[in-house]
């Protein structure tokens, strides 16, 4: 293992869209040791009004010249996910540390080659699966580690919201298959996906169904999965972009024990035991990027994996290629 040589980690920001003002821009310049020195983004004009607004010294808008020319030593890859592995082979490639957006790519086979150019280079490379982070999700795994549920026999994740952009919406981009992998399946559920891996590794057999039911664009606006877990367990996950009534909830049930967030990251986690029903605080971060950068953080100043290293979150895109295959084929699929 190569030794450490980093005394803080000097960001180059690629991308300037919402979850960028949102929250990435902030945890970026909020975590000690940690700083912008660059952004990069395609409109000259709107990249310079981001930097000023930001307070960001230097605006790119070529990635190939932000790389040579920056001195950055870290690159935040905030930008449509089929941008997401070009960028980061371009980043790794330049010698620079990598945080991606989620989902990691487009399909498992842009995943494979971020993974190996990312080991190739010895680099700190990792995806922006900011759950695995999170207090709910430390308190979800200790559970399981102290076999507090018995058998695990049941678990769930669900999403609903209503979502259906116009044309010249800048996120318009999310229903478009060839820029963002599919719709909410891809969106949401790579999220929800890589919680259930990290608790409980890749289900060992997928049956998916993907439809329109309401929306027009060209992805899914709904998803079903079904799940068999390595441990026997049956998981559901359902995923919808076709309801005005907002859900976000995931459900772990066992012989002795049953964990419930709803919603998902807000509110009481329910933990029932028997009969007895406690409702525990487990707030997440009021910025969850926060807890994400600094784990990149130390990751890079003392050279070990992010909590989601690239090898991790191509296990997501790899259950969503499953899910989607099965629904084109009709058949359940054996992971």
């Amino acid at each position: 293992m190569r030794e450490a040589s980093a005394v803080s980690v000097d960001w180059l920001l690629v991308g300037t869209g919402d979850i960028v003002r949102k929250r990435v821009a902030a945890a970026l310049d909020t975590v000690p040791g940690s700083r912008i020195v660059a952004v990069c983004g395609r409109n000259q004009e709107a990249t310079r009004a981001f930097a000023d607004e930001f307070g960001i010294a230097t605006a790119y808008n070529d990635l190939d010249e932000a790389l040579a020319r920056s001195g950055a030593n870290a690159v935040y890859i905030a930008t449509p996910v089929d941008l997401h592995v070009p960028q980061s082979m371009a980043a790794l490639e330049a010698g620079k540390n990598v945080l991606a957006e989620k989902p990691l790519g487009l399909d498992s086979q842009q995943c494979t080659l971020a993974v190996a150019k990312a080991r190739e280079k010895g680099l700190i490379a990792g995806c922006a699966y900011y759950r695995r982070c999170s207090r709910r999700y430390a308190h979800a795994s200790q559970m399981i580690a102290a076999k507090e549920f018995g058998q695990i026999v049941f678990v769930r994740l669900g999403y609903a919201t209503w979502f259906n952009p116009a044309k010249q919406d800048p996120k318009y981009w999310r229903v478009v298959r060839s820029r963002s992998g599919g719709g909410p399946l891809a969106d949401m559920g790579s999220h929800m996906c890589d919680v259930l891996i990290g608790l409980f590794g890749m289900p060992g057999k997928v049956y998916g169904k993907v439809k329109n039911q309401v929306q027009p664009y060209e992805v899914e606006d709904s998803a079903l999965v079904l799940m068999e877990l390595r441990n026997g367990a049956q998981a559901i996950a359902s995923f919808h972009w076709n309801s005005t009534t907002w859900s976000h909830e995931f459900e772990i049930v066992g012989t002795e024990a049953r964990l419930k967030w709803h919603p998902f990251d807000s509110g009481k986690v329910l933990k029932t035991v028997g009969s007895q029903v406690l409702e525990l605080d487990l707030p997440q971060a009021e910025n969850p990027h926060v807890p994400l950068v600094e784990d990149f953080v130390q990751a890079v100043l003392n050279n070990h994996p992010p909590v989601a290293q690239f090898a991790e979150a191509a296990k997501a895109t790899a259950l969503l290629d499953a899910i989607y295959q099965s629904a084109e084929t009709g058949r359940e699929l054996a992971l």
